[in-house]
């Protein structure tokens, strides 16, 4: 006869030295000597401004190019030791984006102080603008994926979702020669992919990430299909869209730097400044929010509770792909006509906003402008004729994706039930 004894012994748990706080320590350790050492021998002494409106006049921060990249690569440096320090997991978000701010600062102060006379300048607001403007479709697709994502449904296809809606806003705007029309052309137009995605992935169980890349390979051929047959042969017939004006809010708009630049915008500005917080707060305030969580992480147990898991996740995904469709039409409802594939990738950045902001909609806001703010960098240095090679600046959004995703979001948990079928018993 054998006989069981229970020990109350503590199971001792073992704890990994390099674990994200440290990793990110030593990487900002390395660009911090990299930036004083290297940005700061680069660097001019002439002074690099950033002035706080549009143009070369007016108010402007002066920093002297070489001893500014040199003082804002040791402040990089001091972030990545304090990382390494004890105190690093208590304070690591602020001490990561004080470590990324003086990188990238010592980094503008090499360049700026070292571009031709008349152009050592960088405008605050048009950077700025220019930031949320190129993210734009990024918040919108990042949203369109945590709506689907927290339900427990992978989407892969954001970038056909955007897509689809620029096309639809465009040939819809365009035969109705009104903008609103487009608009709504554009919302039905992701939620046509998101319809799709949601018969296969939930009705077929199909595997979502395989569905997702076929309909991303869908929504390119259909439209281009459509463009060389109809936009291609008849362009004011058919492509030639109105286009939303801007928007001024009277007092905010005169705030320096960011009044400009966020108060005298685009609807699509507002709309996604808004969604961000209605999701935010339907997701994690509401019933609604509740059981979207509930299904995304435990379908089970909501069902026993009551919840309709397959029907909720038609509405969350046929809703997330009206949401990505807006974001589609800001390209073909604000700026420019229909061309073939115009997203250009801009799909998976979003999904990698997703990621990068934890399937938060906040934390996807503050990724999609991290993003967008390294297109418009890309940008900005091609103006002032930057030594870097173009090949290099358009890298620069991707090369951010890549080193976001695999190096400053560290270990992310998805929810438990994200890309499962749900099969009801």
């Amino acid at each position: 006869m054998s006989t069981m004894i229970a020990t109350d012994a503590p199971v001792a748990v073992v704890q990994r030295f390099w674990n994200r706080t440290r990793i990110s320590g030593a990487v900002l350790v390395a660009a911090g000597v990299v930036a004083a050492a290297v940005f700061g021998s680069l660097a001019a002494e002439q002074q690099a401004r950033f002035t706080l409106s549009e143009t070369a006049g007016g108010a402007a921060l002066r920093i002297p190019g070489n001893l500014g990249a040199v003082l804002f690569g040791l402040a990089t440096l001091a972030a990545g030791a304090l990382l390494l320090s004890p105190y690093g997991v208590r304070w690591f978000r602020w001490l990561l984006g004080v470590g990324i701010v003086g990188f990238v600062v010592s980094f503008l102060c090499w360049q700026i102080s070292t571009a031709p006379t008349g152009q050592n300048f960088m405008p605050m607001v048009n950077i700025v603008r220019g930031t949320f403007l190129l993210a734009l479709p990024l918040i919108f697709g990042s949203l369109a994926g945590v709506l689907c994502e927290r339900s427990g449904v992978v989407n892969v296809a954001i970038e056909g979702q955007l897509l689809m809606g620029a096309f639809a806003g465009a040939l819809i705007g365009t035969m109705s020669g009104n903008v609103w029309v487009g608009l709504i052309a554009a919302a039905f137009g992701g939620a046509f992919i998101s319809l799709l995605l949601a018969l296969f992935a939930i009705r077929y169980l199909v595997d979502q990430v395989v569905i997702g890349i076929v309909l991303n390979l869908f929504a390119i051929g259909l439209t281009g299909f459509l463009y060389e047959r109809l936009m291609q042969t008849d362009q004011p017939a058919y492509n030639q869209p109105p286009h939303f004006g801007t928007w001024e809010i009277p007092l905010l708009s005169d705030i320096p730097v960011l009044g400009p630049a966020l108060f005298r915008g685009s609807i699509f500005l507002y709309l996604a400044l808004i969604l961000v917080v209605v999701i935010n707060v339907a997701l994690f305030r509401t019933r609604w929010g509740l059981r979207t969580r509930s299904i995304g992480e435990h379908p089970i147990a909501a069902d026993t509770l009551g919840v309709r898991v397959l029907g909720l996740r038609y509405r969350n995904v046929l809703l997330a792909g009206m949401v990505a469709g807006i974001g589609g039409g800001s390209y073909t409802l604000l700026l420019y006509s229909f061309t073939k594939n115009m997203i250009g990738g801009k799909g998976f950045i979003a999904l990698a906003a997703m990621i990068f902001g934890r399937w938060s909609p906040t934390g996807a806001l503050l990724a999609s402008l991290f993003f967008g703010f390294a297109d418009q960098l890309g940008a900005y240095l091609g103006a002032i004729s930057s030594a870097i090679p173009s090949q290099f600046l358009a890298m620069l959004p991707y090369l951010a994706t890549l080193l976001a995703v695999a190096g400053l979001v560290g270990r992310v948990r998805a929810p438990a039930a994200d890309g499962k079928p749900y099969i009801k018993a």
